[in-house]
C-alpha cells in the first residue's frame, strides 16, 4: 500500500513500527539517497529504546545496539558489490538472533532477504513529503495486521 507522508508522519510510522516489531523481525528500507532511510532508522531506534547515538554503518556494514527493548542490528549495504557478500559479516546469524534486523539499501541484497520481512520503499515527493510503500512480504495476514496496527491507510 502507498501513501504520501510528511516527515512528521514518517516519524510516527517509524515509532509505530518500532512498537510493532518483535523478535527476529527484518525490515528492508529501499530508496534513493536522501529519501529518509537513515532518518527513519534513527526514529525507529529511539522509540525502541536505543540509547546510543545512531551512526551510519556504511563502512562497517552492520552496527549493533543492545540498549533497547530488543537488540537492533543496523545494516547499510550500499557498498556491497554482490548480494552474497552480506554473509561475510555474519548476516545469517543476525537474522535468527532474537533481535531486529534493519537494512538500508535492502534492494541490493533482495535475493538474500528472508522469506518474510517488512518492506518500506521511500520515494521523493517534493521537498516536504515522501511517497511511502509499506508491505509485509511473504505473509498477507501479517501485512493486514501490520497495516492496521500502524494505521497505514489512504
Amino acid at each position: 500500500m502507498k501513501k504520501i507522508m510528511s516527515f512528521k508522519e514518517l516519524d510516527t510510522l517509524a515509532e509505530k513500527l518500532s512498537d510493532y516489531a518483535e523478535e527476529n523481525t527484518t525490515i528492508a528500507l529501499i530508496g534513493d539517497l536522501g529519501t529518509g532511510k537513515t532518518t527513519f532508522t534513527k526514529t525507529f531506534a529511539k522509540k525502541l529504546g536505543v540509547e546510543e547515538s545512531l551512526k551510519s554503518p556504511t563502512f562497517n556494514y552492520v552496527l549493533e545496539y543492545f540498549s533497547g527493548r530488543l537488540p537492533l542490528y543496523h545494516f547499510d549495504v550500499y557498498r556491497l558489490s554482490e548480494a552474497e557478500e552480506i554473509y561475510e559479516v555474519g548476516y545469517e546469524d543476525y537474522l535468527n538472533s532474537g533481535g531486529i534486523v534493519l537494512i538500508e539499501w535492502a534492494d541490493i541484497i533482495k535475493s538474500e532477504l528472508p522469506k518474510e520481512y517488512i518492506e518500506i520503499k521511500l520515494f521523493y515527493h517534493g521537498d516536504e513529503t515522501r511517497e511511502i510503500e509499506l508491505s509485509y512480504v511473504g505473509n498477507p495476514a501479517k501485512e493486514k495486521e501490520m497495516l492496521k496496527y500502524v494505521d497505514f491507510s489512504n
